[in-house]
């Protein structure tokens, strides 16, 4: 028995995610996270085993979907849901025990996959064997093509957000670079030309005049921006407004010695500028920040069906009501309209992307004369 495992609200924090899907949050964390400290807490049992054990449960259900029958089908939805909690209780062992591995990632993505083909496939032929209907073929490819839209469009996605904060990234740091030579001709030419001036209250001016609005917003809305992504640094740090914050301090505190000789002066830094790249979709749907922060409260993400709630949909809600036609369709159609959201606020943070890189080449940093 190991005896450095936390208690169980500690053991709620370190391995619940801060956002995750509302089937997660309400239907399986309750379940899982008790039996991740016990698993980890009594046994040696590894993350990677737990993942094994989630696809050989997942192969059961897809052995009892083939037989057809109502019965069955009941059987392997119940089946399923229990995989489905063993597949998210690997990845919290793996948090609260430090055993996490790049291939235990590999391992619980390419399990998966194939966890939903293997069961949409034996679903689809269980029901066109019981029925004869053609149409349960077709459901069977697009559940298929579905899970693997999904997946692709989510790492396309990934990939463009990444590179669009890599650029603005090495933007701010050279930008911040030309600052920091330019405040320091700037700072002797106050002292030349007005020495007898407060310094300090100087400085403060000089830096509340740089803060500059981005992609043509004003100053106010600048500090609405910073202080909403204040709260998301504490709610959930991975948002691109927190990131960039982040990323900026991290820049300014490895610009170099002009910066270190600034600091060892006492001189005021200018506040860390905030990049938002969500601006036009947040003036578009204003609504959509109010909604976020009720889920949020609750830990639930705002993307309400994604791969999860459809598999739970196809899976689980269409077996045990003897719907499997009527459940797909209405899941595959959730997801398809929530993905094309995501599509679309990636479109309208792409322009927000080339307005802030517009600002960069537009901005005149100002120097000794």
């Amino acid at each position: 028995m190991r005896r450095d495992i936390p208690p169980l609200a500690e053991v709620r924090r370190i391995t619940e995610k801060k956002r995750d899907a509302w089937w997660t949050v309400l239907l399986v964390d309750p379940v899982a996270t008790p039996l991740v400290r016990l698993t980890a807490k009594y046994t040696r049992i590894t993350p990677n085993q737990i993942t094994w054990g989630a696809f050989l449960l997942g192969l059961v259900s897809a052995a009892f979907f083939a037989f057809g029958d109502w019965r069955w089908l009941i059987a392997g939805a119940f089946v399923y849901h229990l995989s489905f909690i063993l597949d998210c209780m690997d990845g919290k062992v793996a948090r609260l025990t430090g055993q996490g591995s790049v291939f235990g990632a590999w391992l619980d993505f390419v399990f998966d996959r194939i966890r939903v083909a293997v069961c949409g496939v034996a679903l689809m032929a269980g029901q066109y064997d019981r029925t004869g209907e053609t149409i349960y073929i077709w459901l069977a490819a697009a559940v298929v093509f579905l899970d693997t839209l999904r997946y692709i469009n989510g790492l396309e996605i990934f990939k463009i957000r990444h590179t669009m904060r890599k650029q603005i990234k090495a933007r701010v740091r050279a930008a911040r670079r030309a600052e920091n030579a330019a405040e320091l001709a700037f700072m002797e030419d106050l002292l030349r030309n007005n020495p007898e001036a407060d310094i300090e209250q100087d400085i403060r001016q000089a830096a509340t005049a740089t803060l500059t609005p981005v992609g043509g917003a004003d100053v106010a809305e600048s500090a609405e921006v910073a202080a909403f992504a204040e709260r998301e640094h504490t709610s959930a740090p991975t948002t691109a407004a927190a990131a960039a914050s982040a990323r900026m301090t991290g820049a300014e505190a490895a610009d170099g010695e002009a910066g270190a000789d600034d600091a060892a002066e006492g001189l005021v830094k200018p506040p860390a500028r905030v990049i938002d790249l969500h601006q036009e979709f947040r003036h578009r749907f204003p609504v959509y920040l109010r909604a976020r922060s009720f889920f949020l409260r609750h830990r639930i993400r705002t993307h309400l069906v994604s791969g999860i709630e459809f598999q739970m949909g196809v899976f689980i809600l269409g077996p045990l009501f003897d719907s499997v036609i009527e459940a797909t369709v209405v899941s595959g159609a959730l997801l398809l309209v929530f993905e094309l959201a995501i599509i679309y606020k990636l479109l309208l943070s792409t322009r927000d992307f080339t307005r802030t890189i517009d600002s960069f080449e537009r901005e005149e940093v100002p120097t000794a004369v």
